[in-house]
């Protein structure tokens, strides 16, 4: 069964129940992060997931609403790990090498964390104890730039990337299709309607799309620009013949009683399959 973990459903606006984007793709014995926002390694805990188990990270862009935990997920992850777990592949759009390196490498901003516990006796007896050996070994992390294309595979699984359109040319954004043996699921990240996520997701079973706030509220503010909102985001699954529509990303006013059901009523007005209104921590099952 291949399900999606949703860990953040929000934005750069904090709120109680929402605070950024941050997904987990279950498929088979592989479990895939997209996007690592505010506090998702606390969030994937919460979910009943385990930092070691994620496998890869792929990262739509580099705001920091989707990448602000990764230097608490990259730390976890090692700090936890006893060596025996599969090495932790990242990939993203342009930046995403240079941040890795930024976080984990020997001149990195954290290097004084994972160098104190390679080396003080205490930290090696922790490492022992969960089951590790000595000499206890660096971090170690594949990260790699991508762009459009087929980005990598897993056992039964493919990952394809496609442009989003959101802030360029200040940061480039990519879209996701991963084909499972359940289906297609698409992750949009933050762009507007566009031709090439349209693409992308044609017949998709799932797709999981930005929705900033309630189109007409997003049109008459001057907000429309770079971003999906209900109508965009319905209109745009309604032309790929996607079969489920999951709007995140939602805002602070969308996700308030008024907004909300006049948003889900327009989109509805406009797309026929199942919507979803997404909240954090909720899983969806293909």
């Amino acid at each position: 069964m291949t399900r999606i973990h949703v860990l953040g459903a929000g934005t750069p606006t904090p709120t109680p129940t929402r605070f950024g984007s941050s997904f987990v793709l279950e498929t088979g014995d592989d479990k895939v992060m997209i996007d690592c926002g505010p506090a998702a390694t606390h969030k994937l805990v919460k979910a009943g997931l385990w930092p070691t188990e994620i496998g890869y990270l792929f990262f739509t862009h580099h705001h920091f609403d989707h990448d602000i935990d990764y230097p608490c997920f990259l730390l976890c992850r090692w700090d936890q790990s006893i060596g025996k777990e599969r090495r932790l592949e990242v990939y993203g759009p342009t930046l995403t090498e240079r941040i890795t390196e930024g976080i984990l490498g020997e001149d990195g901003v954290f290097a004084h964390d994972w160098k104190a516990r390679v080396n003080h006796p205490l930290s090696q007896r922790i490492h022992v104890n969960r089951g590790g050996s000595l000499p206890r070994p660096a971090p170690d992390v594949l990260a790699k730039d991508v762009g459009p294309g087929l980005v990598c595979s897993g056992a039964d699984w493919q990952a394809t990337a496609a442009p989003a359109e959101h802030v360029q040319p200040y940061l480039d954004s990519l879209a996701y299709r991963f084909d499972t043996p359940d289906g297609g699921v698409v992750f949009t990240g933050d762009t507007q309607p566009c031709d090439s996520v349209r693409e992308l997701a044609t017949g998709a079973d799932l797709m999981l799309c930005m929705c900033w706030d309630d189109q007409d509220v997003m049109d008459e503010i001057g907000e429309a620009g770079g971003q999906c909102g209900t109508k965009g985001a319905a209109r745009m699954a309604q032309e790929a013949g996607v079969k489920r529509l999951a709007l995140v990303h939602i805002g602070p006013h969308l996700s308030g009683h008024g907004a909300m059901e006049k948003g889900i009523g327009d989109a509805r007005e406009i797309y026929d399959g199942e919507l979803v209104f997404s909240e954090e921590l909720m899983t969806i099952e293909m």
